[in-house]
């Protein structure tokens, strides 16, 4: 992993529809070229389920009318919503110097410390990408790398509605509950999350802070 700073451009997009951002992310991956400044994404999706190239479909149990999308990005079927922080680190993993391994252990361990920082103590599992909390799922990963570059990303669970969980086996693992930041800290306001996991992705990937916090482009709309 890079050990120096490098500038990062962060677009706090608001509330959206996960097709939308979805080519959005296709189109600047497939524009970028070696000068391409990496940049980060962060939104609320409205409700949607998504499913990774693995996906099997005896893990959607009843989706009911909550829409369900094919993605191109890796792993099984999770859910997105409103209260939920998607962070997409467009990041040249080829140009920094990242293998995929390592890519994917920093934005758990972003995830991680930016959790710790609210007195949760999140940990690893072998074998499931992610985050876990007592033994339940808080954090989850997908990634496709093009190129070298990669797109989609991590979704933190703050302060939702946790019941379409409950509709899909999360990740594909059957019977696994899921937890959320308002379980064990809940004073913790969404925009607050929101800059602190972005702090802690700055740390992690070697990001200046300072381009960091005053690249931020647009208002983050709850």
């Amino acid at each position: 992993m890079a050990t120096n700073d490098l500038p990062l451009s962060v677009r706090l997009l608001g509330r959206t529809d996960y097709g939308i951002v979805w080519d959005d992310m296709k189109s600047f991956t497939n524009g970028r070229d070696d000068s391409t400044q990496d940049q980060l994404w962060v939104t609320e999706h409205n409700p949607v389920f998504t499913l990774g190239q693995a996906a099997k479909q005896q893990h959607l149990l009843m989706p009911g009318d909550i829409p369900v999308v094919k993605t191109d990005r890796g792993g099984q079927v999770t859910y997105h919503g409103p209260g939920q922080i998607v962070a997409y680190l467009l990041r040249d993993l080829r140009n920094r110097g990242d293998t995929v391994h390592e890519f994917v252990s920093g934005l758990e361990q972003a995830m991680i410390e930016m959790l710790a920082s609210y007195g949760i103590d999140a940990v690893r599992r072998q074998g499931t990408p992610g985050v876990y909390v007592d033994g339940r799922k808080i954090g989850a990963l997908g990634l496709r790398i093009r190129r070298g570059c990669s797109y989609h990303g991590l979704s933190l669970n703050v302060a939702m509605d946790l019941e379409p969980f409950s509709r899909i086996n999360p990740c594909g693992l059957i019977g696994m509950e899921v937890a959320q930041v308002a379980d064990f800290a809940p004073d913790v306001e969404l925009d607050e999350a929101v800059q602190t996991l972005i702090r802690s992705i700055c740390n992690q990937f070697c990001y200046t802070s300072s381009h960091c916090m005053q690249s931020i482009e647009d208002s983050f709309l709850a």
